[in-house]
């Protein structure tokens, strides 16, 4: 084994100590029912596939948009400056102002009566959770010690799954209590179609979160070694672009195996309901239940793992478990999709949750281990930027372009979901595994630049 360098630490007699381990893990708790507000508003588009398209008149590929292409593109261009304002201003006002703009924007959602409405309105979606985690990443990686900072993200990644997942499980049991009626009349609005009814019981709940955040306070920026608390744009992407080979391999990486997990939460519904012919309701409850239990288990136990493995000394401990994570979901997806009944897919469904979830701790804990402090809220949003648009850009319309024009039949949208999964998987495999001698050089670069900053 190469010799690995020796990790990098700051001076701790010229900062605070940090805070006590419960007021941390509140801080992480308050942050993680956040995110899972935004993954309810953002995924419960994923149960409504076929009232949009009857009340919509649009297509696979038009709902695929709706549901990744339109937020991932507004929420990587506004990343990057809200990124560069987590470095510099009020991390938690930023989170709460972003929580109020997607949440009305979600609301918006419930009466928007065509394509472009429904657009526009998700476009501002993308827009407010663009805020939230540049400015989480930066919090919590102020709150915990390095070698707890795996595990600390993996729970606060744990919101994406209970978050998607409570979309498809409360979205199941809306959905069966507003079918009740062909139409409801709703005072200020007027008359709304049950799958609008959800939108609006949906969003509104995340506007009355808001003010909790601010019982969370903002800690001592650690690690800084200069009067700034933050550098400039220009160095920041300088020093990124010193390290384009791990951030290359990185994102990319990593963005492959985004791209296979967002695919699958916008079309696993549909898999089912075409081709074995589950009720919305009964899908929702299903798979709801199973990404909460089975996708948190995946976040949170991949960042452990990686903890665990950093403490024998392994640095690249993120990078290497993302390319495990990539090997072992290629046979759980071939399983997964060919099964020969509803039974069998449910079973195989449950690792393919763990997978799925897996990387989105490991990842950005990644990037907050090779980076200075005073840049990590723009790398945090670069990769954003490139996870995003990989991931929830192309993944969900990647499947409905080849259900539409490959296969061209609807049932057969299992093995699209297999097509793109396989490839992306094996790809992401490739490059994570090529990014593991890269990221100990980054490790070690970053040794040099805080020596360097420290003697300034």
């Amino acid at each position: 084994m190469p010799a690995q360098p020796a990790p990098v630490s700051t001076p701790q007699s010229t900062e605070p100590p940090y805070p006590s381990r419960r007021y941390a893990w509140y801080v992480v708790g308050v942050l993680t029912l956040v995110y899972v507000f935004s993954f309810i508003d953002r995924q419960i588009l994923s149960l409504l596939v076929r009232p949009l398209r009857r009340d919509l008149g649009i297509t696979d590929t038009q709902v695929s948009i709706l549901m990744g292409f339109s937020i991932a593109v507004f929420y990587t261009i506004c990343g990057i400056p809200l990124g560069r304002l987590a470095d510099t201003r009020s991390r938690r006002s930023i989170v709460a102002g972003g929580l109020v703009f997607w949440s009305i924007f979600t609301s918006l959602c419930g009466v928007a009566r065509n394509f472009m409405q429904m657009l526009l309105c998700r476009i501002g979606v993308g827009v407010g959770e663009a805020a939230l985690s540049p400015s989480a990443y930066s919090l919590i990686t102020d709150y915990f010690p390095r070698e707890q900072l795996g595990t600390a993200i993996g729970v606060y990644s744990m919101g994406i799954y209970i978050g998607a997942g409570l979309s498809f499980l409360l979205g199941g049991i809306v959905i069966r209590l507003a079918s009740v009626k062909d139409a409801w009349i709703l005072p200020l609005v007027g008359e709304v179609r049950p799958w609008q009814v959800i939108f609006l019981a949906v969003g509104l709940p995340g506007i009355l979160v808001a003010p909790l955040i601010y019982t969370i306070r903002e800690p001592v920026r650690r690690g800084l070694l200069r009067q700034a608390s933050s550098v400039p744009a220009a160095e920041a992407f300088r020093y990124m672009l010193e390290q384009k080979g791990t951030f290359l391999c990185h994102t990319l990486g990593f963005g492959l195996l985004a791209l296979a997990s967002y695919a699958s939460s916008a079309w696993v519904p549909e898999y089912f309901r075409r081709s074995f012919h589950w009720d919305i309701p009964h899908i929702g409850i299903v798979y709801g239940s199973l990404v909460i239990v089975f996708g948190s288990l995946g976040v949170a136990g991949a960042g452990k793992i990686a903890d665990l493995l950093r403490k024998r000394g392994i640095l690249n401990a993120n990078m290497r478990v993302g390319m495990w994570i990539a090997l072992i979901g290629i046979p759980v997806c071939l399983l997964l999709y060919l099964a020969p009944s509803s039974g069998w897919a449910t079973l195989w469904l449950a690792p393919g949750c763990i997978v799925a979830a897996a990387p989105f701790g490991i990842a950005p804990a990644a990037i907050q281990q090779m980076m200075p402090n005073s840049m990590r809220g723009q790398a945090s949003a670069v990769y954003l930027f490139i996870i995003n648009l990989i991931g929830l850009g192309l993944g969900p319309t990647a499947v409905a372009l080849c259900t539409q024009y490959v296969f061209k039949r609807d049932d057969a949208v299992n093995l699209s979901l297999l097509a793109v999964q396989v490839t992306a998987m094996s790809l992401g495999a490739i490059l994570l595994g090529s990014g593991l001698k890269p990221f100990l050089r980054s490790l070690e670069r970053l040794g040099r630049w805080t020596s360097e900053q420290r003697s300034a």
